[in-house]
């Protein structure tokens, strides 16, 4: 079954009524354009509308899952790209797709999961985790005030950690992220695949509207996104800067004398 997702860094794939997204671009380390965004997007709709499929998987290559957004500005992976990055926002992000999905949406996280990637993984209903992913919140770095995760991260974890992960953007491993709640499974990364194919068998033996009540239910924790806050931080001058700096690899300007790292963020 074939289906373009409107980005030649995704790929699709169909077997035995599980579709598979596949997020390869490993000359910018998986970083997600506007068109990939989108494209994971068009995944979960497709995978809602044809009756022949019944979950989803979503995956990286290499040992990248998925860092989070393009910060360079490369967007022109489709002639719509720049059109896209041009409106982006809330409106172009999966996140609310991947949680408000009436069939299954699972996370099989290869690797370094962080920023955009690790909401995917948030609001998936299962993320069958590597033993070598390694997660970070890092949006503060880069000046953005995603709703996102003030929303997701406290329901999981509790509102302490939350704070934790997301003001210091600290890195933490695959383990701690197991111990703190953020994820319920972690496999041998050589598993990996075996274990994903297994989780989807076990979450297509439930009652298909039953598991979706359920999962309404529990989704409901997460209350509504202030998709207005991320629109006005994405246009806003932090944003500008912390993406600037980090193309320049130096930290950002607002960055205290005396407290700023050698080289970027």
């Amino acid at each position: 079954m074939s289906f373009d997702l409107g980005s030649r860094y995704l790929h699709w794939a169909v077997d035995n009524g599980v579709a598979t997204c596949t997020i390869d671009r490993p000359n910018r380390r998986n970083a997600m354009t506007a068109s990939m965004y989108v494209g994971v997007r068009r995944a979960v709709q497709a995978l809602n509308g044809w009756p022949d499929l019944h979950a989803l998987v979503i995956t990286g290559t290499g040992d990248v899952f998925c860092p989070g957004g393009e910060l360079g500005g490369d967007h022109d992976d489709t002639p719509d790209g720049m059109a896209a990055a041009a409106a982006f926002g809330n409106e172009i992000v999966p996140f609310e797709a991947i949680r408000r999905s009436r069939k299954p949406v699972v996370a099989m996280v290869n690797g370094i999961c962080q920023a955009g990637g690790l909401l995917m993984t948030l609001v998936s209903d299962l993320a069958i985790v590597s033993d070598r992913a390694e997660f970070r919140v890092p949006e503060v770095l880069r000046g953005v005030a995603d709703p996102n995760y003030a929303a997701y991260l406290p329901a999981h974890v509790g509102l302490a950690i939350a704070r934790d992960l997301v003001f210091t953007a600290r890195r933490f491993d695959a383990a701690e992220a197991l111990a703190m709640g953020l994820i319920a499974r972690v496999v041998p990364h050589e598993e990996l695949a075996t274990a994903t194919r297994e989780a989807v068998t076990e979450l297509l033996r439930g009652a298909p509207h039953a598991r979706w009540q359920m999962k309404r239910i529990m989704n409901e924790r997460y209350g509504e996104i202030d998709g207005m806050t991320l629109d006005a931080s994405i246009a806003g001058p932090e944003v500008v800067e912390g993406f600037r700096s980090f193309v320049e690899r130096r930290p950002p300007s607002w960055i205290p004398d005396g407290y700023a790292p050698e080289g970027r963020v």
